[in-house]
């Protein structure tokens, strides 16, 4: 598939995202996806086969948790068919914790999709010598 036709994809991927919407996304992500796309969280060891079970997951989580995430996007990066989002999200106690997916797309769909979480750590200070702080 066409270069343009996977940057449109991503483009698209953006929009749901930046809603902020874990309802939008969940849409969009089920609109955007191949039927067998794979969804994968290494840190739970967990792998979402298809997208009905994408989906699933995602419609279910605000009744399953109690809490409706909201996301920011912070920026995406990648061409033809590996991409690259960064974001936050925030499951409802204020905390904003990192976001990495790494995304692969096949024939103008999602393919599958490898997600990573991080809570924030307050820096070490030992290291303050040679660091830059992020605000």
């Amino acid at each position: 598939m066409a270069i343009d036709t996977n940057a449109a994809v991503v483009e698209r991927l953006r929009a749901v995202f930046e809603t902020g919407s874990l309802e939008d996304l969940a849409q969009g992500v089920y609109e955007l996806s191949a039927e067998d796309v794979v969804q994968e969280w290494p840190q739970s060891g967990e792998r979402i086969l298809g997208r009905d079970n994408v989906k699933a997951i995602n419609d279910h989580y605000p009744e399953m948790t109690g809490s409706t995430p909201k996301l920011t996007l912070r920026r995406v990066g990648g061409e033809g068919a590996h991409w690259v989002l960064e974001g936050t999200i925030d499951y409802g106690d204020g905390t904003p914790v990192s976001y990495v997916g790494v995304a692969e797309l096949r024939d103008g769909k999602l393919a599958a999709i490898t997600e990573y979480y991080a809570n924030p750590f307050e820096a070490p200070a030992w290291r303050a010598a040679w660091v830059a702080r992020r605000v």
